[in-house]
């Protein structure tokens, strides 16, 4: 069955866009970007919020391209084909030769996803989305790009009405701009007698 993973970069104190909505601060350099390369060649599709795809359809202009450098040739020539299912509330339709709007929950995207043929993970990308999964105990692993920085705002990373999960540290990595990649899977224990374990802490409501 298919992975869901979800990744983004984080400030030290927790957040992926600060207070003033910029996340300027999070802009990999070379060797974070190959690192980012690199991660999404383990993705079969993407899940992503309407912020987070407005932004990325950077990679798509056409009077942008030219200007990319090798690097960034290679990331789009890999983002762009990538399937995307884009969660919107206000968008009807959404441009991308690969993107295509939700047509149910999370929840369903992903059960309908893993029930497809394929190895590859599932991404998550937005901190709403990500939430949506969790609640559901879909989520089986967070990667985390830490930044050296603190921005004393914004939008968190985590919930903070989530319940409780624990995790395994399964992967650590730190880069020569002092980024720190954390791999965590979540760990789940064995039913027993077919029944599923509860966990403790409190469910974050619907």
């Amino acid at each position: 069955m298919r992975s869901v993973t979800y990744s983004m970069s984080t400030s030290l104190d927790g957040y992926i866009v600060g207070p003033d909505g910029g996340f300027q601060w999070s802009a990999p350099d070379p060797e974070v970007f190959r690192f980012w390369i690199d991660e999404t060649r383990k993705v079969d599709v993407h899940l992503l919020g309407r912020r987070l795809y407005e932004t990325m359809l950077y990679w798509e202009d056409p009077g942008r391209q030219a200007s990319f450098d090798d690097a960034e040739r290679e990331w789009a020539k890999l983002w762009n084909p990538l399937p995307k299912v884009v969660f919107s509330r206000t968008l009807t339709s959404v441009r991308g030769r690969a993107a295509r709007p939700a047509s149910g929950s999370v929840a369903e995207e992903i059960r309908r996803l893993r029930a497809e043929p394929g190895d590859g993970e599932i991404a998550i990308g937005g901190a709403t989305l990500a939430a949506e999964a969790a609640a559901e105990d879909l989520i089986d692993e967070y990667r985390i790009m830490v930044c050296p920085v603190l921005v004393g705002g914004g939008i968190p990373f985590f919930a903070r009405d989530e319940r409780r999960v624990d995790l395994d540290l399964v992967e650590t990595r730190t880069f020569a701009s002092r980024y720190v990649h954390l791999r965590y899977r979540v760990a789940r224990q064995a039913p027993v007698g077919g029944c599923r374990p509860v966990r403790s802490g409190r469910r974050r409501s619907r």
